[in-house]
């Protein structure tokens, strides 16, 4: 093929497309980045395991209530007069502590096996469990026994390293108490109460009870034997922070009243037409 006389030949340019070196890019800026970050996140661990405990709490409850909202956020205050928020990280703390105090008793042996700690949406629940004989109060009376005694002094020399408010069960079986006067309510109740004065005369501060229960045996840990003793017991609750506060605000809420029933509105009765009296009637 040969081209046209006088048509103008096709001119076709190719650009050549530059390459930068590699060190030119702007990956090493994400790299660096990255690095001062990791560098930073480090020097704030270590700062923190250097830090007071006060300190500590106070960093802790900034990222557990960022929104400022609690009663320990962002301050070394350690919310005087409030209980603090509890994790199952501390919870679990607390009960290694009470356990390694309850082994400094004599007679823990017998009674390792009857003291049952649980973490619960409460706190972390302490609960004392009877055997047949009685091992903390005897059957049927509300004064502790030695041994019950000595392990709430114990309760409460750990008690009050914590500034958690306190709250104490007491709790019997199902079997009925023997005078017509003085029943199972009774007896709960003042078991609770004996404890208390325990915990109180051993130094922890009175302020820090929270609540004193007196369940009967409308609360049995074992349900399918209402009779067996673990259903005695005395529990004692570290409570959780927000736990007063949100029983307060039950006890102070006002019942929404029943608005009053819309009153029927009465019709006026229609006169009523009597037939005339006749003759007889008149007589």
């Amino acid at each position: 093929m040969t081209a046209k006389k006088g048509a103008q030949p096709i001119i076709i340019v190719r650009k050549k497309a530059d390459h930068h070196d590699d060190e030119h890019g702007g990956a090493w800026k994400v790299a660096y980045a990255d690095f001062v970050t990791a560098m930073m996140a480090l020097f704030i661990v270590l700062w923190l395991l250097s830090a007071s405990e006060k300190v500590q709490k106070a960093v802790g409850g900034y990222f557990q209530d960022p929104t400022g909202k609690g009663k320990q956020v962002g301050s070394t205050s350690a919310g005087i007069g409030e209980t603090l928020t509890l994790s199952e990280k501390q919870l679990k703390e607390i009960k290694e502590k009470i356990e390694q105090a309850m082994k400094q008793i004599p007679e823990f042996k017998d009674m390792q096996n009857q003291i049952k700690m649980t973490m619960t949406a409460e706190g972390l629940r302490i609960d004392l469990l009877e055997t047949k004989r009685g091992l903390f109060f005897d059957t049927g009376n509300p004064t502790p026994t030695a041994a019950g005694g000595e392990l709430l002094k114990m309760l409460a020399s750990e008690l009050i390293k914590l500034p958690n408010k306190v709250a104490i069960e007491g709790h019997t079986d199902s079997t009925p108490y023997g005078r017509p006067d003085y029943s199972n309510w009774e007896l709960s109740a003042d078991r609770a109460n004996a404890a208390r004065r325990i915990l109180t005369e051993s130094g922890l501060d009175d302020s820090r009870i929270s609540q004193v229960r007196g369940f009967a045996d409308q609360r049995l840990l074992l349900k399918d034997d209402p009779t067996n003793p673990s259903n005695r017991r005395i529990s004692i609750i570290v409570r959780n922070q927000g736990m007063d506060e949100q029983d307060a605000k039950l006890a102070g809420a006002q019942p929404t009243a029943a608005l009053p029933p819309k009153p029927v509105k009465s019709e006026k009765p229609s006169a009523v037409m009597l037939p005339a009296p006749t003759a007889a009637a008149k007589k």
